[in-house]
Protein backbone atom coordinates (compact mmCIF):
# COMPACT_ATOMS: atom_id res chain seq x y z
CA UNK A 1 0.00 0.00 0.00
CA UNK A 2 1.52 3.10 -0.51
CA UNK A 3 2.89 5.68 1.80
CA UNK A 4 0.84 8.33 0.68
CA UNK A 5 -2.50 6.66 0.88
CA UNK A 6 -1.77 5.30 5.04
CA UNK A 7 -0.84 8.68 5.44
CA UNK A 8 -4.79 9.62 4.53
CA UNK A 9 -5.52 7.29 6.15
CA UNK A 10 -4.32 8.07 9.12
CA UNK A 11 -5.24 11.74 8.77
CA UNK A 12 -8.91 11.30 7.78
CA UNK A 13 -9.89 7.98 9.99
CA UNK A 14 -11.17 6.52 6.59
CA UNK A 15 -10.27 5.55 3.07
CA UNK A 16 -11.81 2.67 0.54
CA UNK A 17 -8.73 0.31 0.16
CA UNK A 18 -8.61 -2.63 -1.85
CA UNK A 19 -9.73 -5.80 0.43
CA UNK A 20 -5.81 -7.03 0.01
CA UNK A 21 -4.75 -4.02 1.51
CA UNK A 22 -6.98 -4.04 4.13
CA UNK A 23 -5.99 -7.17 5.39
CA UNK A 24 -2.22 -6.22 5.31
CA UNK A 25 -3.14 -3.27 7.06
CA UNK A 26 -4.73 -5.50 10.16
CA UNK A 27 -2.07 -8.09 9.93
CA UNK A 28 0.91 -5.54 10.24
CA UNK A 29 2.74 -5.39 13.22
CA UNK A 30 3.52 -2.18 12.58
CA UNK A 31 0.52 0.05 11.51
CA UNK A 32 -1.12 2.30 13.84
CA UNK A 33 -4.64 1.71 15.37
CA UNK A 34 -5.91 4.54 13.01
CA UNK A 35 -4.41 3.45 10.02
CA UNK A 36 -6.28 -0.60 11.40
CA UNK A 37 -9.87 1.51 11.93
CA UNK A 38 -9.24 3.19 8.64
CA UNK A 39 -8.88 -0.53 7.00
CA UNK A 40 -11.66 -2.60 9.18
CA UNK A 41 -14.05 0.34 8.33
CA UNK A 42 -12.83 -0.28 4.29
CA UNK A 43 -14.32 -3.33 4.59
CA UNK A 44 -17.32 -2.70 6.39
CA UNK A 45 -18.65 0.06 4.12
CA UNK A 46 -18.16 -2.57 1.23
CA UNK A 47 -21.58 -3.92 2.45
CA UNK A 48 -20.19 -7.76 1.13
CA UNK A 49 -21.83 -10.71 2.64
CA UNK A 50 -19.29 -12.62 1.72
CA UNK A 51 -17.13 -10.68 4.25
CA UNK A 52 -18.61 -11.35 7.45
CA UNK A 53 -16.31 -13.93 8.69
CA UNK A 54 -13.73 -11.54 8.54
CA UNK A 55 -16.02 -9.08 10.23
CA UNK A 56 -16.68 -11.93 12.94
CA UNK A 57 -13.13 -12.49 13.34
CA UNK A 58 -12.00 -8.97 13.92
CA UNK A 59 -14.87 -8.28 17.03
CA UNK A 60 -12.28 -10.28 19.06
CA UNK A 61 -9.90 -8.14 18.33
CA UNK A 62 -8.03 -7.30 21.75
CA UNK A 63 -7.95 -3.84 20.28
CA UNK A 64 -11.52 -2.29 21.23
CA UNK A 65 -11.42 0.31 18.83
CA UNK A 66 -10.59 -2.20 16.30
CA UNK A 67 -13.27 -4.54 17.39
CA UNK A 68 -15.99 -1.78 17.63
CA UNK A 69 -14.85 -0.66 14.04
CA UNK A 70 -15.78 -4.60 13.32
CA UNK A 71 -19.11 -4.47 14.69
CA UNK A 72 -20.07 -1.16 13.03
CA UNK A 73 -19.39 -3.26 9.81
CA UNK A 74 -21.35 -6.27 10.97
CA UNK A 75 -24.02 -4.04 12.15
CA UNK A 76 -25.07 -3.69 8.21
CA UNK A 77 -26.58 -7.58 8.60
CA UNK A 78 -28.37 -7.56 11.65
CA UNK A 79 -31.35 -8.92 10.32
CA UNK A 80 -29.67 -12.17 9.33
CA UNK A 81 -30.71 -14.30 11.68
CA UNK A 82 -27.09 -16.04 12.83
CA UNK A 83 -25.52 -12.33 12.69
CA UNK A 84 -28.21 -11.12 14.82
CA UNK A 85 -27.91 -14.34 17.47
CA UNK A 86 -23.70 -13.43 17.29
CA UNK A 87 -24.57 -9.79 17.91
CA UNK A 88 -26.95 -10.74 21.00
CA UNK A 89 -24.38 -13.17 22.53
CA UNK A 90 -21.74 -9.66 22.61
CA UNK A 91 -23.98 -8.52 25.11
CA UNK A 92 -21.71 -9.92 27.60
CA UNK A 93 -18.25 -8.43 25.87
CA UNK A 94 -15.87 -7.63 28.15
CA UNK A 95 -15.54 -4.19 27.04
CA UNK A 96 -18.04 -2.16 28.45
CA UNK A 97 -18.44 0.38 25.46
CA UNK A 98 -18.51 -2.55 23.12
CA UNK A 99 -21.61 -4.20 25.47
CA UNK A 100 -23.26 -0.44 25.34
CA UNK A 101 -23.57 -0.18 21.49
CA UNK A 102 -24.35 -3.40 20.87
CA UNK A 103 -27.46 -3.39 23.35
CA UNK A 104 -28.42 0.22 22.04
CA UNK A 105 -28.40 -0.97 18.36
CA UNK A 106 -30.27 -4.46 18.90
CA UNK A 107 -32.69 -2.41 21.26
CA UNK A 108 -33.29 0.44 18.97
CA UNK A 109 -33.40 -2.08 15.95
CA UNK A 110 -36.64 -4.26 17.98
CA UNK A 111 -38.72 -0.63 19.11
CA UNK A 112 -40.11 1.87 17.24
CA UNK A 113 -39.61 5.32 18.91
CA UNK A 114 -42.75 7.09 19.70
CA UNK A 115 -43.47 10.67 21.42
CA UNK A 116 -44.88 9.57 24.91
CA UNK A 117 -47.21 11.93 26.67
CA UNK A 118 -46.90 9.69 29.48
CA UNK A 119 -42.99 10.59 29.95
CA UNK A 120 -43.75 14.23 31.10
CA UNK A 121 -46.73 13.38 33.38
CA UNK A 122 -46.46 11.82 36.77
CA UNK A 123 -49.21 10.50 39.27
CA UNK A 124 -51.33 13.48 40.80
CA UNK A 125 -51.59 11.84 44.49
CA UNK A 126 -47.17 12.11 44.50
CA UNK A 127 -47.70 16.21 43.76
CA UNK A 128 -46.59 18.32 46.45
CA UNK A 129 -46.85 15.99 49.23
CA UNK A 130 -44.37 14.77 51.95
CA UNK A 131 -44.58 11.72 53.55
CA UNK A 132 -43.97 10.99 57.02
CA UNK A 133 -42.42 7.53 57.11
CA UNK A 134 -39.09 5.13 56.63
CA UNK A 135 -38.25 6.04 53.08
CA UNK A 136 -37.91 1.70 52.36
CA UNK A 137 -41.21 1.20 53.02
CA UNK A 138 -42.52 4.65 51.01
CA UNK A 139 -40.33 3.41 47.47
CA UNK A 140 -42.29 0.11 47.99
CA UNK A 141 -45.29 1.61 47.17
CA UNK A 142 -44.23 3.95 44.75
CA UNK A 143 -45.56 3.66 41.27
CA UNK A 144 -42.64 2.84 38.74
CA UNK A 145 -40.97 5.84 36.35
CA UNK A 146 -43.04 7.62 38.50
CA UNK A 147 -40.27 10.63 39.40
CA UNK A 148 -38.64 12.82 36.73
CA UNK A 149 -35.60 13.93 38.96
CA UNK A 150 -34.01 12.87 42.38
CA UNK A 151 -31.58 15.26 44.90
CA UNK A 152 -30.70 14.45 47.81
CA UNK A 153 -28.42 14.48 50.70
CA UNK A 154 -28.61 11.00 52.55
CA UNK A 155 -28.04 10.94 56.67
CA UNK A 156 -24.11 11.46 57.64
CA UNK A 157 -22.78 8.41 59.03
CA UNK A 158 -22.69 8.32 62.78
CA UNK A 159 -22.40 11.84 62.64
CA UNK A 160 -25.98 12.58 63.84
CA UNK A 161 -28.11 11.47 66.18
CA UNK A 162 -30.48 10.55 63.55
CA UNK A 163 -28.30 8.51 61.49
CA UNK A 164 -26.88 5.81 63.86
CA UNK A 165 -25.80 2.61 62.37
CA UNK A 166 -24.05 -0.93 63.89
CA UNK A 167 -20.84 -0.26 61.08
CA UNK A 168 -20.72 1.54 58.29
CA UNK A 169 -21.07 -2.02 55.69
CA UNK A 170 -24.91 -1.28 57.41
CA UNK A 171 -24.65 2.30 56.03
CA UNK A 172 -23.83 1.68 52.56
CA UNK A 173 -26.34 -1.28 52.19
CA UNK A 174 -29.00 0.86 53.79
CA UNK A 175 -28.42 3.33 50.93
CA UNK A 176 -27.94 1.16 48.17
CA UNK A 177 -31.65 -0.27 48.97
CA UNK A 178 -33.05 3.38 48.88
CA UNK A 179 -30.88 3.99 45.39
CA UNK A 180 -31.74 0.79 43.59
CA UNK A 181 -35.74 1.96 44.59
CA UNK A 182 -35.19 5.57 43.27
CA UNK A 183 -33.86 3.63 39.89
CA UNK A 184 -37.06 1.70 39.52
CA UNK A 185 -39.20 5.03 39.96
CA UNK A 186 -36.89 7.05 37.87
CA UNK A 187 -38.11 7.73 34.71
CA UNK A 188 -36.02 6.40 30.98
CA UNK A 189 -33.29 8.53 30.94
CA UNK A 190 -33.66 11.30 33.88
CA UNK A 191 -31.37 12.07 36.31
CA UNK A 192 -30.49 11.32 40.19
CA UNK A 193 -28.18 14.21 41.47
CA UNK A 194 -26.48 12.56 45.16
CA UNK A 195 -24.19 15.37 47.64
CA UNK A 196 -22.13 13.69 49.84
CA UNK A 197 -18.69 13.88 51.50
CA UNK A 198 -16.51 11.76 53.20
CA UNK A 199 -17.18 11.51 56.91
CA UNK A 200 -14.96 11.58 59.99
CA UNK A 201 -15.48 9.31 63.20
CA UNK A 202 -13.92 10.87 66.33
CA UNK A 203 -11.35 8.97 67.75
CA UNK A 204 -12.33 6.57 71.10
CA UNK A 205 -9.64 8.17 72.95
CA UNK A 206 -5.96 9.87 72.40
CA UNK A 207 -4.47 6.48 71.90
CA UNK A 208 -6.63 5.85 69.14
CA UNK A 209 -7.19 7.11 65.76
CA UNK A 210 -10.29 8.49 64.12
CA UNK A 211 -11.48 7.52 61.01
CA UNK A 212 -12.63 9.05 57.91
CA UNK A 213 -15.09 6.85 55.74
CA UNK A 214 -15.11 8.10 51.92
CA UNK A 215 -18.64 7.83 51.26
CA UNK A 216 -19.11 9.37 47.85
CA UNK A 217 -15.96 6.51 46.41
CA UNK A 218 -17.68 3.73 48.17
CA UNK A 219 -21.42 4.83 46.76
CA UNK A 220 -20.21 4.90 43.22
CA UNK A 221 -19.78 1.36 42.52
CA UNK A 222 -22.69 0.57 43.90
CA UNK A 223 -24.50 3.12 42.12
CA UNK A 224 -23.27 2.23 38.78
CA UNK A 225 -24.12 -1.90 39.01
CA UNK A 226 -27.63 -0.65 39.63
CA UNK A 227 -28.12 0.69 36.18
CA UNK A 228 -27.22 4.67 37.08
CA UNK A 229 -24.85 6.12 34.24
CA UNK A 230 -21.89 8.47 35.64
CA UNK A 231 -22.36 12.02 34.49
CA UNK A 232 -21.14 14.50 36.08
CA UNK A 233 -18.67 15.14 38.89
CA UNK A 234 -19.64 18.79 40.97
CA UNK A 235 -17.69 20.00 43.30
CA UNK A 236 -19.28 22.57 46.21
CA UNK A 237 -16.81 24.71 47.62
CA UNK A 238 -17.86 26.22 50.98
CA UNK A 239 -15.88 29.49 52.63
CA UNK A 240 -13.04 27.92 54.60
CA UNK A 241 -13.91 29.48 57.73
CA UNK A 242 -17.23 27.09 57.69
CA UNK A 243 -14.88 23.77 57.74
CA UNK A 244 -13.72 22.41 60.64
CA UNK A 245 -9.98 22.94 61.69
CA UNK A 246 -8.00 19.62 60.60
CA UNK A 247 -4.95 21.60 60.22
CA UNK A 248 -4.66 23.47 63.82
CA UNK A 249 -1.90 20.98 65.31
CA UNK A 250 0.27 20.88 61.74
CA UNK A 251 0.46 24.49 62.08
CA UNK A 252 2.15 24.23 65.48
CA UNK A 253 4.63 21.61 64.77
CA UNK A 254 4.69 21.38 60.63
CA UNK A 255 5.92 17.69 61.00
CA UNK A 256 5.23 15.61 58.05
CA UNK A 257 3.00 13.12 58.20
CA UNK A 258 0.56 14.89 60.44
CA UNK A 259 -1.08 17.40 57.48
CA UNK A 260 -4.95 16.93 57.38
CA UNK A 261 -6.19 19.33 55.22
CA UNK A 262 -9.23 21.54 55.89
CA UNK A 263 -12.25 19.84 54.58
CA UNK A 264 -14.83 22.20 52.36
CA UNK A 265 -15.87 20.67 49.67
CA UNK A 266 -18.44 18.00 49.58
CA UNK A 267 -19.59 16.16 46.34
CA UNK A 268 -22.63 16.48 44.12
CA UNK A 269 -22.66 13.56 41.89
CA UNK A 270 -24.48 13.78 39.08
CA UNK A 271 -26.37 9.85 37.48
CA UNK A 272 -29.15 9.24 34.78
CA UNK A 273 -30.80 6.41 34.23
CA UNK A 274 -29.05 4.12 31.78
CA UNK A 275 -31.16 4.14 28.47
CA UNK A 276 -30.15 3.12 24.82
CA UNK A 277 -32.25 6.55 23.95
CA UNK A 278 -30.36 9.93 23.73
CA UNK A 279 -31.01 12.93 25.48
CA UNK A 280 -32.81 14.39 22.36
CA UNK A 281 -35.28 11.96 22.90
CA UNK A 282 -36.16 12.82 26.59
CA UNK A 283 -36.47 16.47 25.11
CA UNK A 284 -39.21 15.18 22.44
CA UNK A 285 -41.25 14.30 25.77
CA UNK A 286 -42.13 17.61 25.91
CA UNK A 287 -44.36 20.71 24.16
CA UNK A 288 -42.46 22.94 22.61
CA UNK A 289 -43.87 26.07 24.90
CA UNK A 290 -42.50 23.71 28.36
CA UNK A 291 -39.13 23.85 26.50
CA UNK A 292 -38.81 27.89 26.25
CA UNK A 293 -40.59 27.91 29.70
CA UNK A 294 -37.65 25.77 31.35
CA UNK A 295 -34.95 27.50 29.96
CA UNK A 296 -32.10 28.03 31.95
CA UNK A 297 -30.82 32.08 32.94
CA UNK A 298 -27.56 33.21 31.45
CA UNK A 299 -25.98 32.93 34.64
CA UNK A 300 -25.86 29.77 34.96
CA UNK A 301 -22.82 27.79 36.68
CA UNK A 302 -20.11 27.36 34.12
CA UNK A 303 -17.63 24.72 35.82
CA UNK A 304 -18.25 21.67 38.13
CA UNK A 305 -16.70 24.09 41.19
CA UNK A 306 -20.20 25.34 42.73
CA UNK A 307 -19.09 27.95 45.26
CA UNK A 308 -22.16 28.45 47.45
CA UNK A 309 -21.95 29.16 51.44
CA UNK A 310 -23.81 26.40 53.45
CA UNK A 311 -26.62 27.31 55.79
CA UNK A 312 -27.97 26.64 59.19
CA UNK A 313 -31.49 25.46 60.86
CA UNK A 314 -32.36 26.01 64.11
CA UNK A 315 -34.17 22.27 64.01
CA UNK A 316 -32.33 20.44 61.28
CA UNK A 317 -28.15 20.47 61.83
CA UNK A 318 -27.56 19.77 57.78
CA UNK A 319 -29.58 21.37 55.08
CA UNK A 320 -29.33 22.03 51.76
CA UNK A 321 -28.93 26.11 50.54
CA UNK A 322 -31.64 26.81 48.82
CA UNK A 323 -29.21 27.95 46.21
CA UNK A 324 -27.82 24.70 45.21
CA UNK A 325 -31.47 23.22 44.91
CA UNK A 326 -32.15 26.00 42.48
CA UNK A 327 -29.32 25.16 40.54
CA UNK A 328 -30.11 21.66 40.46
CA UNK A 329 -33.51 21.79 39.73
CA UNK A 330 -33.25 24.44 36.84
CA UNK A 331 -30.16 22.27 35.47
CA UNK A 332 -31.90 18.94 35.44
CA UNK A 333 -35.57 19.12 35.32
CA UNK A 334 -38.59 20.82 33.59
CA UNK A 335 -41.36 23.27 34.39
CA UNK A 336 -43.58 20.91 35.80
CA UNK A 337 -41.78 18.17 36.53
CA UNK A 338 -41.77 15.91 40.12
CA UNK A 339 -39.10 16.25 42.05
CA UNK A 340 -37.63 13.83 44.55
CA UNK A 341 -35.80 13.98 47.82
CA UNK A 342 -36.32 10.84 49.69
CA UNK A 343 -34.21 12.45 52.90
CA UNK A 344 -36.36 15.70 52.71
CA UNK A 345 -34.43 17.04 56.38
CA UNK A 346 -36.30 20.80 56.46
CA UNK A 347 -37.98 20.37 52.89
CA UNK A 348 -35.57 23.04 51.03
CA UNK A 349 -36.04 20.73 47.87
CA UNK A 350 -39.90 21.26 47.91
CA UNK A 351 -39.36 25.34 48.49
CA UNK A 352 -36.82 25.15 45.73
CA UNK A 353 -39.42 23.13 43.57
CA UNK A 354 -42.25 25.62 44.17
CA UNK A 355 -39.91 28.27 43.37
CA UNK A 356 -39.24 26.61 39.96
CA UNK A 357 -42.69 25.78 39.03
CA UNK A 358 -41.67 21.97 39.67
CA UNK A 359 -43.90 19.14 41.91
CA UNK A 360 -42.15 17.87 44.65
CA UNK A 361 -42.36 14.23 46.36
CA UNK A 362 -40.94 14.03 49.86
CA UNK A 363 -39.84 11.60 52.23
CA UNK A 364 -38.79 11.87 55.86
CA UNK A 365 -38.62 9.50 58.77
CA UNK A 366 -37.95 12.51 61.54
CA UNK A 367 -40.95 13.67 63.26
CA UNK A 368 -39.43 16.84 63.73
CA UNK A 369 -37.93 17.96 60.71
CA UNK A 370 -41.91 16.73 59.39
CA UNK A 371 -42.90 19.75 61.68
CA UNK A 372 -40.18 22.15 60.18
CA UNK A 373 -41.27 21.32 57.10
CA UNK A 374 -44.54 22.51 57.71
CA UNK A 375 -43.35 25.33 58.80
CA UNK A 376 -41.14 25.93 55.79
CA UNK A 377 -43.85 25.11 53.21
CA UNK A 378 -46.65 25.67 54.68
CA UNK A 379 -47.92 28.78 53.80
CA UNK A 380 -45.29 30.76 55.14
CA UNK A 381 -43.70 32.31 51.99
CA UNK A 382 -46.79 32.95 50.42
CA UNK A 383 -47.04 30.41 48.28
CA UNK A 384 -50.16 29.55 46.07
CA UNK A 385 -49.81 25.76 46.28
CA UNK A 386 -51.70 23.00 48.36
CA UNK A 387 -49.57 20.66 49.93
CA UNK A 388 -50.55 17.35 51.39
CA UNK A 389 -48.72 15.91 54.46
CA UNK A 390 -49.49 12.51 55.06
CA UNK A 391 -48.57 9.15 57.19
CA UNK A 392 -47.04 5.91 55.45
CA UNK A 393 -50.03 3.93 55.65
CA UNK A 394 -52.61 6.85 53.60
CA UNK A 395 -49.63 6.78 50.87
CA UNK A 396 -49.57 3.18 50.66
CA UNK A 397 -53.48 3.50 50.09
CA UNK A 398 -53.57 6.33 47.71
CA UNK A 399 -51.00 4.24 45.13
CA UNK A 400 -53.37 1.45 45.77
CA UNK A 401 -56.23 3.22 44.34
CA UNK A 402 -54.08 3.96 41.06
CA UNK A 403 -53.14 0.65 40.31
Amino acid sequence: MPQSQKAGADRLGFADFPLEDSLSILESGDASTVEKKAAMASIGRKRNSHLKPILIKYTGDRNPEIAMQAIRGLLVFRRDPDIREYLVALYNHPNDMIRDVVRQEIHSADETETRSGAHADSPDFMKDVVVHGDVQEILKHTPGESVHLTFTSPPYYNARDYSIYKNYQEYLDFLDGVFYEVHRVTKEGRFFILNTSPVIVPRAGRKYASRRYPVPFDLHARIANMGWEFIDDIIWAKPEKSAKNRVAGFEVNRKPLTYKANARTEYVMVYRKKSYKLIDWNLRQYARDTIVQSLVSDDFERSNVWNIAPVTDRVHSAVFPLRLCDQVISLYSFVGDLVFDPFAGSGTLGKAAIRADRHFFLTEINADYIARVRQNLGGAFGFDRTIKFMGADEFREEAGKCQ
